[in-house]
């Protein structure tokens, strides 16, 4: 066989898909004036990997992790589930019953992408240190 085979296909010519796009959302107060304005912004606090405030109707706010919701055919009928911050307890809130929502924690996982760890890999390795692995990051 030969020593020279080129590949059928070049990989730099080829197709290639752009990945998921994250909003930068850390500090976000979205308008929640029509019930589309109210699902999308539900929609983009359910994907945040950070608390967020929840200012209901009766003036009481709830402070926690998005990590479910169920949408239904009205607001009235459409659930988000918050992990509540500092505990470990869970409430659900109706989107009817949200006068406000506000990203106010970290994402946990922004600048966390293959190609920031790979960056940090290499300016590790040229910096001379050795036994470079992954570890986690600690969160507040």
């Amino acid at each position: 066989m030969s020593q020279n085979l080129k590949p059928a296909h070049n990989p730099d010519q080829l197709e290639v898909a752009e990945g998921t796009k994250h909003e930068q959302l850390e500090g976000w107060i979205p308008k929640l004036a029509s019930d589309a304005e109210v699902r999308d912004a539900l929609e983009k606090a359910f994907d945040f990997r950070g608390d967020v405030t929840i200012t209901l109707k009766s003036g009481e706010k709830v402070e926690g992790y998005i990590f479910d919701r169920r949408t239904g055919t009205s607001l009235a009928d459409s659930v988000v589930r918050v992990f509540l911050a500092g505990s470990d307890e869970k409430r659900s809130v109706t989107y009817a019953d949200i006068a406000a929502l506000a990203f106010t924690g970290r994402d946990t996982a922004a600048g966390k992408s293959y190609e920031a760890w790979v960056r940090k890999y290499w300016e590790k390795r040229a910096a001379g240190e050795k036994n470079i692995g992954i570890e986690p990051e600690k969160l507040d």
